[in-house]
């Protein structure tokens, strides 16, 4: 009982973890990566498609992506894809490749990306607390039902607060490394 409460809580923990990993690598650092695109929907045929099922997105250099659409046709709706996202890039078409230039951050840019890493690491801590709450909440059910004993209940919260504080520590870790990645000229 206590060790699914406990494996419950450190699995979701991860999983706020993992997307809050995710949430990072889509704000834009000066440098190309191809992650970058992953949201990306393309119109193909009428229905919304992610960039990566109709084209082949690559590194050119260390600030270009290379997007090579499967098929010739569905060049111009890949680029108008790249246009129209939130990512601010401008493509530009040379036959059959797009080349994606990643523009400079100006430093006024940086200090808002650093705004919203730290709001994004911010709703990762909340998050954390929920589970951390949510287990809690179910340790104090399982002492009311008799199903454990008081000592039971209070050692289990204090692990339950040691891995809240680890994963904690783990998101300050992940803001800390963005933070120092975006303020790099």
């Amino acid at each position: 009982m206590i060790a699914d409460v406990k494996k419950n809580a450190e699995q979701k923990m991860l999983k706020t973890l993992e997307t809050l990993k995710s949430d990072f690598s889509k704000v834009r650092t000066g440098r190309a990566h191809t992650g970058l695109l992953d949201h990306v929907m393309v119109d193909y045929y009428g229905s919304p498609t992610a960039i990566n099922q109709v084209a082949n997105i690559t590194l050119v250099d260390a600030r270009t992506i290379g997007v090579a659409p499967y098929e010739k046709k569905m060049a111009a709706a890949v680029e108008k894809a790249i246009r129209d996202s939130d990512l601010g890039l401008n493509p530009v078409s040379s036959g059959e490749l797009i080349r994606v230039p990643m523009p400079a951050l100006t430093e006024e840019r940086r200090r808002d990306l650093t705004k919203v890493v730290r709001a994004e690491a911010e709703n990762a801590r909340v998050a954390i607390r929920n589970v951390r709450r949510d287990a809690n909440d179910q340790l104090k059910r399982a002492l009311k039902d008799k199903a454990i004993s008081e000592d039971e209940e209070r050692r289990a919260q204090d692990d339950v607060q040691k891995l809240t504080d680890k994963h904690i520590a783990e998101a300050d870790k992940l803001l800390q490394a963005k933070e120092a990645e975006l303020m790099a000229v």
